[in-house]
């Protein structure tokens, strides 16, 4: 019997299959390359969007500020001496009139100060009337003297011319009329030297005295000038007004320029606005802004900028344009609208959330058919409290996104759902 050589099968079952399952796979991961390679999608249920239409109209570049209404001119209470509240004439909220008084401080110190320089002044104006006596005691003595001088040159010149015509005559001799010129000479020197120191002494008179009056003076000064230091113990109303923030209660303590209150002048209000210092640079006097206040809509002008920045931010002082509130009270806030800008035509997107993560560089454009939302490229400007500025990357009639993009990660187009 003659052995049948049977030909092995080349594609067994278990072969075919493992090739359709290796193939099926291929074919999975190529169909969900396919699908997957275009740009990232998320569906979004369009009641969760906020979806606007940009459009052209007026635009006027405004920023939100707060503001405080203030007295239109503060006069402040500062301690001009440091002492202790001895008493309090008025209360806080009081109606005052100028030199009206409002608190009285008590200082040891200075009023010892002051009766020392009392005793200064005394003791000046006594020294002043010792050295007027003496002097005048002195100018007597020299004029005496001057007078005795004078009298016995006289009668030295009065012997002289006669012995100089009795020598003339031969009637008396040299040595005698000798005598009678030396005398003459001495006496007129003597009187000439009198006379000089005379003089000097009513210069020296009148110096002294001019001293004695400038030292007295000053002493005087200074004792006005201390008396007025206590009279500032009891603080009063510099002009009339409300007075307002007074901090002071009987036995404080109150050291020398610290605040005491203030005194609002009553007829008018300011509005003092803090505005960021990134405005720094754009905002000046002259700049307006509007408010609202009992269903009713104000006006501000901005009349006094204050350049220096503290913790971030500026401050200017606004003032009423047209009619004041009825009602409006020192220190309310208001919500202004501050304008930076005139009024001109512009293409306007709605502000809204989409901001925050786009920054403006971005957003997400409504198709034609509404179905989807795709990432747009656009240029933002100025802004206000309502609207964007559009400069590039849409066109009037553009429906966009404007919520916000916090939950869309990196996706390239939102596919919009209706419920």
């Amino acid at each position: 019997m003659v052995d049948r050589i049977i030909e092995k099968k080349k594609w067994s079952t278990k072969r075919v299959l493992t090739i359709v399952g290796i193939a099926a796979l291929v074919a999975l991961i190529g169909a969900s390359y396919y699908y997957t390679k275009g740009p990232s999608k998320l569906s979004v249920d369009m009641e969760r969007l906020t979806i606007s239409e940009v459009k052209k109209g007026a635009f006027q570049e405004n920023i939100p500020v707060n503001g405080v209404v203030m007295p239109l001119t503060t006069i402040y209470l500062d301690a001009t001496e440091g002492g202790r509240v001895e008493e309090r004439y008025v209360e806080d909220g009081a109606i005052m009139k100028k030199g009206q008084p409002i608190l009285r401080l008590s200082n040891t110190d200075l009023l010892m100060n002051m009766m020392s320089q009392q005793n200064t002044v005394y003791n000046t104006l006594t020294q002043m009337q010792i050295n007027h006596n003496n002097a005048m005691q002195n100018t007597v003595t020299k004029q005496t003297q001057m007078a005795d001088v004078e009298s016995l040159f006289k009668e030295a010149e009065r012997i002289y011319n006669l012995d100089r015509k009795l020598y003339a005559e031969k009637v008396i001799g040299l040595q005698e009329y000798q005598k009678a010129v030396n005398d003459y000479n001495y006496y007129l020197s003597k009187k000439n030297l009198t006379e000089q120191i005379l003089q000097q002494d009513s210069v020296s008179r009148a110096q002294q005295e001019a001293q004695d009056k400038r030292s007295y003076q000053g002493s005087q000064e200074a004792l006005t000038i201390m008396q007025q230091k206590v009279g500032d113990l009891i603080v009063k109303a510099p002009i009339d007004g409300q007075l307002t923030s007074l901090d002071a209660e009987i036995g404080q303590n109150k050291t020398q320029g610290q605040r005491l209150g203030q005194i609002d002048v009553l007829g008018g209000f300011k509005v003092r606005v803090d505005i960021d210092e990134h405005y720094i640079s754009r905002i000046y006097t002259g700049l307006t802004g509007t408010f609202t206040f009992a269903d009713s809509s104000y006006k501000l002008k901005i009349f006094k900028v204050f350049t220096q920045v503290t913790g971030g931010k500026f401050q200017v002082d606004m003032s009423f344009v047209g009619k004041v509130p009825k009602g409006i009270r020192r220190g309310q806030t208001l919500q202004i609208t501050l304008a930076l800008s005139d009024e001109r035509q512009a293409l306007l997107v709605p502000r809204g959330g989409f901001y925050q993560q786009t920054g403006g560089n971005w957003i997400f454009k409504v198709s034609a058919d509404g179905k989807t939302a795709y990432r747009a490229d656009i240029q933002l400007g100025n802004q206000n409290i309502d609207y964007y500025e559009v400069l590039q990357g849409l066109k009037e009639g553009d429906k966009v996104v404007t919520s916000g993009y916090d939950t869309y990660g990196n996706m390239q187009e939102l596919v919009l759902k209706k419920d």
